[in-house]
């Protein structure tokens, strides 16, 4: 369950020249995923300095405990560049966008095969509408060799509007426009086999209110690790990843050995053969997010 120790992955250009503090955690203490871009976020005339800000920053990267650390690659090409750099498994791994079968094969080509990384591909082309190409993706995912490069998949939102031609509204929930039923059928064609996915962008930067609806329903729609665009969103999302203290309490009940096949705790049916796998991601959560009124939380050592 590594993708649970996301977060709140936010993206920053490449270009940046402020690449190593936001690395080390210097810049944004409260960060638990950074991705620096060399994609959409920088214009395209700028790659070159976008790579040699990485290449400076791989060589003197430090360890940041707590702090994963992934590249948005423009391409194959790009991934490949970045990959023979040195410094380069320091990495947590990389962003794959605009991800297909085919543009997904040639990147995860790219890394050793020894490689401890792992790749996020971004699934934003016209090919998420097609439930049939969407099943699959999840058939090729599921390959052993591919299945455990894959740490989660991403949503991209905004590209999923720009092919339809419109932008979604900052006062809507992106479950209240028209990719709100395309999010559900992702969520029902990955998650049953096993495959995460983490939540689409918020672009509102003055909507705190329409955010934590979104982030809410992202959790009830079995969505982890939201995109955030600017440092303000990072604290309200994680704020909202912390764990009630009831479903902490339930959660620690089903997972203990003696617990009852079903029992009732705090007005809820309590059923172990169908909530403990619920059980072990909250308390994880919980250990990482905090509980309401309870923020020192430490998950069992047998659900890390």
């Amino acid at each position: 369950m590594k993708h649970l120790h996301l977060g709140a992955s936010l993206y920053v250009p490449a270009t940046r020249p402020d690449l190593a503090a936001i690395a080390t955690g210097e810049r944004f203490g409260h960060l638990r995923s950074v991705i620096f871009c060399t994609e959409d976020g920088i214009d395209p005339r700028h790659i070159g300095q976008a790579l040699q800000n990485l290449r400076e920053l791989l060589v003197c990267m430090r360890p940041s405990p707590g702090l994963l650390r992934f590249v948005r690659v423009r391409d194959a090409g790009i991934m490949a560049e970045i990959v023979a750099m040195p410094g380069a498994e320091k990495l947590d791994g990389y962003v794959v966008p605009k991800a297909t079968r085919s543009t997904l094969a040639s990147s995860l080509a790219t890394l050793p095969e020894d490689t401890q990384q792992h790749v996020m591909p971004v699934l934003e082309t016209a090919e998420v509408f097609d439930a049939d190409e969407m099943r699959l993706m999840r058939t090729y995912l599921l390959q052993p060799d591919v299945r455990r490069l894959v740490l989660t998949l991403r949503i991209g939102g905004n590209d999923l509007f720009r092919l339809l031609g419109v932008r979604r509204s900052v006062e809507r929930t992106i479950y209240e426009t028209v990719l709100g039923p395309v999010i559900s059928s992702l969520v029902t064609t990955f998650r049953p086999w096993g495959v995460p996915l983490c939540a689409p962008v918020f672009e509102g930067l003055a909507q705190p209110e329409v955010l934590r609806r979104e982030v809410e329903a992202d959790l009830m729609h079995g969505l982890f690790g939201k995109t955030a665009v600017h440092p303000n969103q990072i604290g309200l999302i994680h704020d909202l990843y912390a764990v009630s203290h009831n479903d902490v309490e339930m959660a620690t009940r089903l997972s203990e050995d003696d617990a009852p096949v079903v029992f009732a705790m705090h007005g809820t049916m309590c059923e172990r053969a169908v909530h403990l796998e619920w059980a072990r991601a909250t308390l994880i959560r919980a250990s990482l997010f905090g509980s309401r009124g309870r923020h020192d939380f430490v998950a069992p050592a047998s659900l890390q």
